[in-house]
């Protein structure tokens, strides 16, 4: 999902981001980088005796080739099946007999690790993922068992559930496969290709992208400086270095008008409307804009879309706005829109009256009052999210990932306070997807 005087001829360099005065939600940290490439950020703190190991790979889907999707998910479930001194199944139990939790997570830009256990265990959180980064353990037994619990986790919660399918691959439908297929294909991966995934096509992965000069280390809480430089250097600092990635290439070219498609759901009970629009890669200025236009739109029972669409047409017994559901891009992303119809609604009808609200926002642009709720929702959010040592490692790594400067961790939320109302009137192209129940639909 970052003492000089031990270990300074390991470090290639170190920063320090002090955390100002007053201001909520700020986090101080250190970086530095070790000769082998591995990128180290951490924060101090002493509020409780715990402490986060988090490393985020700079891979994900969009590192993928055609006909190998699925592959970063894939790694990701590999990575728990041992190294070599962990055993199969063996991370987990060694985390949760210290005390501590563990989990991962893959996006299109990213793969996540992390542990939270008790500060008297940090060596052993940085151990365990310093030795699977060194030494995973492939084999075929390992890879077609984790092969089959991704298919398995796509068919629970992609084919098998209503409005998933059209969800997930909707996503991707704003893009071109030849011109940008680091977008144009679901992180989950397609049955066909994870059937046809070979054990030399999971090896060449981890020997590409699983490599200290391609991964960040951040550790948040309860631990002495000096303390985790030590460990650091001793696990990882012997880990070689690899060739660097091949660069990911996206050309996104917006499709002239409005693209409208009609999928059959046979799990859904009611008709649904999915609208998607382009966004802009995380780092363009108009993505604050977005994610304030996203409260407004959709967010608390006072959002547009909830106030007209829901409670007063009583048109949709629901409706969610999401950007980029996965995680934010270092490319092109998405905008989502999806309303489920009431029983007996067209769902061109609903499409009409969630429209009419989007139009609303260009043409007439939003109220004070809507703005300034906007802000003090996002506000608490942001400020909610970085309340805990996993929140605030989180944070760090994407403020590093998905930002021009690490150090504006602690100068975004002013930014998002001075979005205008002029700003949020700025939206791009949809694909409109109508979802319809297949006869009899609602199937178990």
């Amino acid at each position: 999902m970052r003492v000089r005087s031990i270990l300074g001829a390991a470090l290639l360099g170190a920063s320090l981001a002090p955390a100002l005065p007053g201001q909520g939600g700020q986090i101080s940290y250190e970086a530095f980088t070790l000769p082998n490439g591995l990128r180290v950020i951490y924060s101090e703190d002493h509020s409780t005796p715990i402490v986060s190991v988090d490393v985020w790979y700079n891979t994900g889907s969009r590192n993928e080739r055609p006909g190998r999707s699925g592959f970063a998910h894939l790694f990701e479930h590999m990575m728990f099946e041992g190294s070599a001194h962990v055993k199969k199944g063996e991370h987990f139990q060694l985390i949760s007999r210290a005390g501590g939790s563990e989990n991962g997570s893959t996006a299109e830009d990213r793969t996540n690790y992390y542990e939270t256990v008790p500060s008297n265990r940090l060596n052993l959180a940085l151990w365990l993922e310093a030795d699977r980064m060194r030494s995973l353990t492939i084999t075929d037994e390992n890879f077609h068992n984790q092969r089959e619990t991704v298919k398995e986790e796509r068919r629970l919660r992609v084919d098998n559930q209503p409005y998933s399918p059209a969800f997930i691959d909707g996503m991707t439908w704003p893009f071109d496969s030849a011109g940008c297929f680091a977008y144009a294909h679901t992180v989950i991966g397609s049955m066909d290709d994870l059937n046809a995934a070979q054990l030399p096509d999971v090896r060449a992965f981890f020997d590409t992208f699983y490599a200290p000069n391609n991964a960040t280390l951040v550790v948040v809480g309860d631990f002495k400086p000096l303390e985790l430089r030590r460990y650091v250097n001793q696990y990882f600092s012997e880990i070689p270095r690899h060739r660097e990635p091949p660069p990911v290439r996206c050309t996104a070219r917006l499709s002239p008008g409005i693209q409208r498609r009609e999928v059959t759901d046979v799990h859904a009970n009611l008709p649904a409307v999915l609208r998607i629009y382009r966004a802009p890669p995380h780092g363009d200025p108009d993505t604050r804009a977005l994610e304030l236009l996203n409260v407004i739109l959709g967010q608390g029972e006072s959002s547009r879309l909830n106030v007209a669409v829901v409670r007063r047409e009583k048109a949709a017994l629901g409706t969610q706005v999401i950007v980029n559901p996965y995680d934010s891009r270092r490319g092109p992303g998405v905008l989502l829109v999806l309303a489920i119809a009431n029983q007996g609604v067209d769902p061109l009808k609903l499409d009409t009256l969630v429209t009419a609200q989007l139009d609303s926002i260009r043409a007439a642009g939003v109220t004070d009052e809507e703005l300034t709720k906007a802000k003090n929702t996002f506000r608490s959010s942001f400020i909610h999210t970085r309340e805990t040592t996993l929140g605030k490692a989180e944070e760090l790594h994407h403020y590093d990932m998905f930002h021009a400067s690490l150090g504006e961790i602690n100068s975004d939320l002013e930014r998002f306070l001075a979005v205008t109302a002029a700003d949020i009137r700025r939206v791009g192209n949809a694909v409109v997807i109508v979802v319809k129940p297949a006869a009899g639909g609602g199937a178990q």
